[in-house]
């Protein structure tokens, strides 16, 4: 295959300057981010136990992570990070948003936790050659300029034996509907422009970006809104949101 300069770079300018506005309320569950916060429990429950699973520790243990180098791609104000840091994962959250990442220094300062934070992309962490034990892309593909590219630069990090996480939405017409239809426009769950539908993934578009980097799909699963119980859950509808995770032989 054909491989582009990672230096030419995924990142989105329009994109960055959109979460940077909002920047200052990353940590309020009733502000812009109330959907990510409803969303988070389910996809660290899942990063968590498959990753217990690949490497055989125990995901009941609150230590479950010790021992593991984990790069959070697009952290944003470390919501995720955050948790995955107590469950005793070595942390990089790398956001190209410079106010994200105050906010997250700030609150990872206030909340006593160490983690290490970088104002950067996943491109210039590549070509510095960081590698990690679980490299994660939660709800970041459908904001770049090149998903390929990402992919391939996303893969590159990840040591021998390590896993992808991908969480993204389907190009699907249900996905307009609910996810930015619904979610935008009714409900105002997001802020309006938060997504745009033809930037969406496929999981085959997905699945063949990731096994042409030299790794496999070892997961996959839907994520659905349970309305009656008010969360997120998994589900084999993977119509509108998704997550996989795949390995890299050791």
């Amino acid at each position: 295959m054909d491989r582009q300069p990672i230096s030419a770079g995924t990142i989105d300018a329009e994109e960055i300057a959109r979460f940077s506005r909002v920047s200052g309320q990353w940590w309020d569950p009733r502000g812009p981010m109330a959907a990510l916060h409803k969303f988070n429990p389910v996809r660290l429950a899942y990063i968590r136990d498959q990753t217990a699973a690949h490497f055989g520790r125990d995901a009941k243990r609150l230590d479950n992570l010790a021992g593991l180098r984990v790069l959070d791609i697009g952290c944003g104000g470390g919501i995720l990070a955050e948790p995955l840091a107590r469950l005793g994962a070595a942390v990089v959250g790398a956001d190209p948003s410079e106010r994200n990442i105050a906010v997250a220094r700030h609150h990872a300062a206030q909340s006593g936790l160490t983690i290490d934070y970088r104002n950067t992309s996943a491109e210039t962490l590549a070509e510095a050659g960081e590698n990690f034990d679980v490299v994660l892309a939660m709800e970041v593909v459908e904001h770049v300029t090149d998903v390929g590219l990402f992919v391939e630069v996303a893969t590159a990090m990840v040591k021998p034996g390590g896993l992808l996480f991908i969480a993204t939405l389907n190009r699907t017409v249900k996905s307009f509907a609910l996810a930015i239809v619904g979610a935008e426009y009714i409900l105002r769950w997001l802020p309006r422009g938060t997504h745009q539908w033809d930037k969406f993934v496929t999981p085959n578009e997905l699945e063949i970006a990731i096994e042409q980097n030299g790794m496999q799909i070892a997961d996959q699963t839907g994520v659905i809104y349970n309305l009656l119980a008010d969360r997120w859950q998994l589900s084999a509808d993977t119509d509108v949101n998704y997550m996989v995770v795949a390995d890299k032989p050791a």
